[in-house]
């Protein structure tokens, strides 16, 4: 296919993706109403789901042993690339979609039907995945340890924020939630008798802090405390805190969770209490595809958006799709919505504003786009393919 007859082709994604406005539309500002977090996103599968079944495609629910994910399937033409938009819809406690799934998980879908729509020639597969519990519970990684993406040629989502880039990095991360456990007693008239879990818990905090100074600068270490006691006339005999450990890398996170780990055990021991430690999933740092990226950003920029270049330095989160850069061609680009940064009541509001619903449907023409180009164009392909091949024989060599 020409150059020519590929805007052609663009030019009708759009159109398709323009003819579903109002319907993506409503889709995302109804889950934004109905926030449901990590592994609840009932309803979300439900109204994301609705409009690939009644468009013809394959939609299977809980898949990979997890009730609130899905894949949703159509294929053009066979012979060509298995193609993966990602889903995201989970919210935060609280906050609602202050980091924006529910344009997320919309925009995926948008991109889905306008591709079956305007391309029903297409020679590929398009996938929607379904990826609840990004937030806390790494859906993705579950997924991936399940095999959903063993037959994916290039996966991508795009996400809400306050910059429109394409090869933005992200931390490895892992939640790990501390225990302690002393010995209950009155602190009035026995407090001989008792182990304070809280004190525990303090000297867990003081100690963590105090490494802070020997870590790599890119490390972050934050934590809450869940539960700190019952009564202040009750020496508490339990006592739970959840942090969020981050790295550059795997490797170097395995080195941050020792030291942090070893200094918790010894803190509580000082005080006659116990440590116990329960660790969540481990979200691997993120792999950008470079080839992927330049068509996603030339896409982006067709559409008249300037793409930013990502900080050289600090400004980034973590993410389970790091899991799935691991195994395929992979990027998470971002569009701007607002001048709010995430995870903050403004970007709640901003995911559901006029500038948040211009961001979906920007999104989901640059995701159809650019799944439209790897289906169509077989260089294309193949330098996102071999730029893949080449990273994973580097990893490799180094393991």
């Amino acid at each position: 296919m020409n150059s020519q007859q590929m805007r052609e082709m663009k030019q009708r994604i759009l159109e398709a993706v323009d003819a579903h406005d109002e319907t993506l539309r409503s889709i995302a500002l109804t889950i934004h109403a109905n926030p449901e977090i990590a592994f609840q996103e009932v309803k979300a599968v439900q109204w994301l789901t609705a409009p690939l079944k009644e468009a013809g495609f394959r939609v299977e629910t809980g898949v990979a042993d997890l009730p609130t994910a899905f894949r949703a399937e159509w294929e053009g033409q066979p012979g060509g690339p298995t193609i993966a938009l990602l889903a995201e819809y989970d919210a935060l406690p609280g906050l609602g979609h202050a980091c924006g799934h529910n344009i997320i998980g919309t925009s995926a879908v948008g991109a889905a039907l306008a591709l079956q729509q305007a391309c029903p020639e297409l020679k590929g597969r398009i996938v929607v995945l379904g990826t609840p519990a990004e937030e806390d519970g790494g859906g993705k990684i579950i997924m991936c340890e399940k095999g959903l993406f063993d037959d994916v040629d290039a996966a991508m989502l795009c996400h809400p924020h306050k910059k429109t880039m394409v090869l933005r990095g992200a931390l490895a991360c892992v939640d790990a939630t501390l225990q302690f456990f002393g010995k209950e007693a009155h602190a009035s008239s026995a407090p001989e008798t008792g182990i304070s879990a809280l004190d525990a818990m303090i000297n867990a905090f003081v100690a963590i802090n105090g490494l802070r100074q020997f870590f790599k600068e890119d490390v972050r270490i934050h934590g809450i405390i869940t539960k700190g006691g019952e009564a202040p006339n009750i020496i508490p005999e339990y006592c739970e805190a959840k942090f969020i450990l981050r790295a550059a890398t795997v490797a170097e996170l395995t080195v941050v969770q020792e030291k942090v780990y070893t200094a918790v055990k010894h803190a509580a021991a000082a005080v006659g209490a116990r440590a116990e430690i329960q660790e969540g999933l481990v979200y691997a740092e993120r792999n950008n595809n470079h080839a992927l990226a330049g068509l996603f950003a030339r896409n982006l920029e067709a559409l008249g958006l300037e793409v930013s270049e990502p900080p050289k330095k600090g400004g980034i989160g973590s993410s389970d799709i790091g899991n799935v850069g691991q195994l395929t061609s992979t990027i998470h680009p971002y569009i701007q919505i607002t001048e709010a940064g995430t995870h903050t009541p403004a970007f709640t509001e901003a995911t559901a504003s006029e500038q948040g619903m211009v961001g979906l449907i920007q999104a989901a023409k640059a995701l159809a786009m650019t799944a439209y180009d790897l289906c169509a164009d077989a260089n294309a392909l193949k330098d996102v393919r071999e730029e893949f091949i080449r990273w994973k024989q580097n990893r490799d060599k180094e393991v």
